[in-house]
């Protein structure tokens, strides 16, 4: 009951600040154009630029995989060109989609021929923003360390209104913004240090606060085992020497090799006594993150859910 209680406090207050403060991003803007066809004119702001569509997309091309997720998420009935061979297990429904090239390049002619009413690209594809607008207007998403709650939800604005599909997306966000500040009450009312790694062939990086996985640090404000990691998109190499000696009392893994391809999983790596040494060993707060959500599908609708599932774990 007491947990109940506090789930439902929260939610409350969370409507409140919504409400109260007003979003942190800029809406996709709909206006009717005065037809009898119900037209709209939907005006997109990303964080390359801006354009405007006349209709709702049906026909998209999609290279971020977050995108992807919340395309799946919002339920959009839409026909779809995606880079078929780097389709994540989260997503292997859409492996049957139209191919459009891959990650890190696209394929500009099947594109072209695709039609597209819209294409969403990610950091991976950013060099061909200006080629793929000849195509057709292209959204780019990025999550920023320093504003990634923001452009979470500009993103998934921006998304869901050339989808037609608000409502919908408004919904999802005002669940995961209940959840976040539930798990921001879980984090300051523990002392609980955390360290986030990263495993890679039995490599190991780690993470703190404006990385990538930010948002263990720099929105659910969970404490970190070390303040002084460097800020960088690979992360800082770390030892096994180096996490006994910074002790945490958790620790969040990513395992890359699950995702990318190797010989050497991340519970392998560190199946190491320094490692067994440190408080999270000891209390089996070893936390596995899901690799396909925080590492290639990062900034979905479903894959928000599933990270944040996966911090909680920890609490």
């Amino acid at each position: 009951m007491k947990k109940l209680f506090m789930i439902l406090m929260v939610m409350s207050l969370t409507l409140v600040v919504l409400t109260g403060c007003g979003y942190l991003f800029n809406p996709p803007v709909e206006t009717d154009d005065g037809d009898n066809n119900g037209n709209t004119q939907i005006k997109v702001i990303h964080n390359k630029g801006e354009f405007t569509i006349n209709k709702v997309a049906r026909k998209v091309v999609v290279f971020d995989m977050g995108a992807l997720d919340t395309i799946d998420a919002l339920g959009a009935e839409v026909d779809l060109g995606v880079p078929t061979s780097n389709i994540p297990t989260s997503l292997s429904k859409y492996k049957n989609a139209k191919d459009m090239g891959t990650l890190f390049e696209p394929d500009l002619e099947a594109i072209f021929n695709f039609e597209p009413d819209v294409i969403i690209i990610g950091t991976r594809q950013q060099d061909y923003y200006e080629q793929l607008t000849e195509i057709a207007p292209t959204m780019f998403v990025d999550l920023r360390p320093e504003a990634f709650m923001e452009d979470f939800k500009q993103n998934t604005q921006n998304i869901a209104s050339i989808l037609g599909l608000s409502n919908k997306a408004d919904d999802h966000i005002n669940e995961i913004d209940a959840t976040i500040e539930y798990l921001k009450l879980k984090a300051d009312n523990s002392e609980k240090k955390a360290l986030t790694l990263l495993t890679n062939d039995g490599n190991i990086s780690v993470y703190g606060k404006g990385s990538r996985f930010g948002l263990i640090h720099d929105v659910l404000k969970i404490k970190t085992a070390d303040d002084t990691i460097e800020t960088s998109t690979h992360g800082q190499s770390a030892s096994f020497e180096y996490i006994a000696q910074v002790n945490p009392d958790i620790i969040f893994v990513v395992d890359r090799t699950v995702v990318v391809g190797g010989t050497v999983k991340a519970s392998d790596t560190l199946n190491n006594d320094l490692v067994k040494s440190t408080n999270a060993a000891k209390e089996n707060m070893i936390v596995y993150l899901d690799p396909d959500a925080w590492y290639l599908a990062s900034g979905g609708l479903n894959t928000m859910a599933v990270m944040l599932s996966d911090i909680q774990k920890a609490f």
